[in-house]
């Protein structure tokens, strides 16, 4: 009798740990997929923002709409954090006249 209740207990402790350790060992993947597709998304923020910066900078001004644009993409950006020396280019982006006339 003791003898099949511990067999029990033990046999159940031994599924529960091993349901456990899967959801466990699922997670971290979540996890880990996650913080690529948002270092993905940043990369792509990144990218996009620096080809706007210089395509607009060696014309001397941007449109509204690149403003805009950038503006919108920039934020997105900042919100995933580490910007580093995107700020500076973000500030110089804005300084850029619209269309040829004062920056905005």
């Amino acid at each position: 009798m003791l003898q099949s209740i511990l067999i029990t207990v033990l046999t159940s402790s031994g599924i529960i740990g091993i349901f456990t350790q899967f959801l466990l060992n699922r997670l971290k993947n979540a996890e880990r997929k996650q913080q690529a597709l948002e270092l993905g998304v940043q990369a792509l923020l990144r990218d996009r923002l620096i080809y706007q910066y210089d395509k607009y900078k060696s014309k001397g001004f941007a449109p509204i709409y690149a403003k805009e644009n950038f503006e919108n993409l920039y934020e997105q950006y900042h919100k995933l954090g580490a910007n580093g020396v995107m700020d500076s280019i973000h500030e110089e982006f804005k300084n850029l006249p619209a269309s040829g006339g004062e920056p905005l």
